[in-house]
């Protein structure tokens, strides 16, 4: 980017910092006059998001804002828990190029100041006795230790260690000082906010608790703690459509279905979602404000030859590693990898056999770079040298669908290609726990011992067929996620300029907050436990 272009889009993001400064600032005068009405009060829901922005709103810090206002007009109290320099490392806080650096607290202060109002903050910051009595107990040694260790009865090792993978953008972490002294800065991190946390909880005596996900620590720790008082705690996710938003009474990174498997389509409902998987199929569609295909390509001619040498192909599909749903994937093998490793023996008994393995275009995105990628397993094991294998990377824009039209089945870890792949007629043979597997989509094995000889029917059945309860299964489903699990949000919110995934809010008319769909299911979700499906 030049000097004029920089300068450029800087320009714009200051003009957007203005602008959305200038909607938050009437979005509170309009709530304020609101709550001053008769009839509003009790205990208050508690909002909490430390893990999902610093200095600029990401998806998820603006669809928890949007809730707290809608929360607020509905007549019941909201309190944002808001961090004030509260940890010693936080996750996004971390320099992957120096380890050891300060989170940047300043400007995520900043930020929350032009986000919050100075009466809505709960603030938290550095409790100095938990850490010093953390730093008393914590052990030094071996990463193992730090991962079991536990303070005032809550596993914080555990849950600090998928923000430690996501953090390092691996699974595997090495037991070296780098890697120890991090999560000891992060379990230093969690002891003071334990003690925090809990005295907030305690005091504020919440109605509920809202959190962004729950898996990273700092959310995490506030949902132990709730859950342990009886206080329920909502969590929350990007959803599939752009500017949509899951939210959940569970995890929102694993939800339950909430409608019956048999469930059927209407005509206009079946036609909408084909609409949707036209422009899905052709690599027309985002995630999180992030476009994974900007083209896509038919197979290549080399690729039809050698599958004419082959009695038959198999398509295999990838997840990224260090993604923090990987937490409720590893059922049947222990990680992505040990599935990987398992694989590679199959497919050295079937030379008869093309395998296709497709790495996860979301592997090699610039800023979020996997640091245990399945491009370097594969290469390592040499598995792209074999003569029934070929590999496809994160930046090869091999059609994924035009693939799996010409597989005789599909294996996957947890990605959701699985679900596509279903609706698309094939056989789909999951390896991870998947949030579709659950419905009725997928063959989903109960054991590894089962999914090794389920693997080995397909490979040795001469006409395979796909079962056609799994793709009409598979059709509801991703019905339910698009159209009604999906909050859509997109009324309120616009992309931030040159940075795709945070967001900004439209110059929107604050009653739209009281009267948005999406915005109410939100409201009875939080306020009165109601389901977060809109009908």
């Amino acid at each position: 980017m030049s000097i004029a272009q920089r300068l450029g889009q800087r320009a714009r993001q200051s003009l957007v910092d203005q602008s959305l400064r200038r909607q938050v600032l009437r979005v509170e005068r309009y709530v304020e006059q609101a709550r001053s009405a008769p009839g509003t009060g009790g205990p208050p829901v508690l909002f909490f998001n430390a893990s999902t922005r610093i200095h600029l709103p990401s998806l998820n810090a603006a669809f928890q804002r949007l809730a707290a206002w809608a929360v607020d007009l509905s007549g019941v109290p909201v309190q944002q828990v808001v961090c004030q320099a509260g940890m010693t490392q936080c996750i996004l806080g971390v320099n992957r190029a120096d380890l050891g650096a300060p989170p940047p607290c300043d400007r995520c202060q900043a930020m929350s100041r032009r986000f919050y109002s100075p009466h809505e903050m709960l603030p938290v910051r550095v409790d100095s006795d938990a850490l010093k009595q953390a730093e008393a107990t914590l052990p030094s040694d071996r990463l193992s230790d730090l991962v079991a260790w536990e303070f005032e009865g809550l596993p914080l090792g555990e849950l600090v260690l998928p923000g430690l993978r996501w953090t390092l953008r691996r699974h595997d972490l090495a037991d070296a000082p780098p890697t120890r002294n991090l999560m000891r800065r992060f379990l230093l991190s969690a002891a003071s906010l334990t003690r925090q946390l809990s005295g907030l909880l305690t005091s504020a005596g919440p109605r509920a608790l809202v959190v962004f996900n729950g898996v990273f620590f700092p959310e995490a720790i506030a949902r132990h703690l709730a859950v342990r008082r009886g206080i329920p705690v909502v969590t929350h996710e990007v959803g599939l459509r752009p500017y949509s938003a899951f939210f959940s009474h569970t995890h929102a990174t694993f939800r339950q279905p909430d409608f019956p498997a048999t469930q059927q389509l209407s005509p206009e409902q079946e036609a909408r979602l084909d609409g949707y998987l036209q422009d899905r199929f052709a690599g027309r569609f985002s995630m999180a404000g992030i476009r994974f295909w900007p083209q896509l390509r038919g197979l290549p001619a080399a690729l039809t030859e050698k599958a004419e040498r082959h009695k038959q192909l198999v398509a295999v599909f990838t997840n990224v590693i260090f993604d923090t749903s990987q937490i409720h994937a590893n059922t049947l093998f222990e990680t992505m990898f040990a599935w990987l490793e398992d694989l590679a023996q199959v497919v050295g008994r079937h030379p008869e056999t093309l395998f296709v393995l497709r790495a996860h275009p979301d592997e090699d995105r610039p800023g979020k770079q996997s640091q245990q990628s399945v491009t370097e397993w594969i290469r390592e094991k040499g598995l792209d040298r074999l003569e029934n294998v070929v590999f496809y990377g994160p930046n090869d824009y091999v059609s994924s669908y035009d693939l799996i039209r010409q597989a005789k089945f599909v294996l996957v870890y947890n990605s959701s290609i699985g679900l596509e792949a279903s609706i698309l007629g094939a056989p789909v043979l999951c390896a991870g726990r998947a949030r579709y597997s659950q419905g009725q989509t997928v063959f989903f094995p109960e054991s590894q011992d089962d999914y090794r000889r389920t693997l080995q029917d397909f490979l040795s059945s001469p006409g395979l067929e796909a079962s056609p309860q799994h793709a009409q299964h598979a059709r509801t489903f991703l019905y339910d996620e698009l159209y009604r699990a999906s909050l859509d949000l997109s009324e309120f919110l616009r992309p931030y300029p040159g940075m795709p995934g945070m967001a900004s809010f439209r110059p929107f008319d604050p009653r739209r907050l009281g009267e948005n769909e999406a915005l109410k299911a939100i409201v009875r979700g939080v306020c009165d436990g109601a389901s977060f499906s809109l009908a």
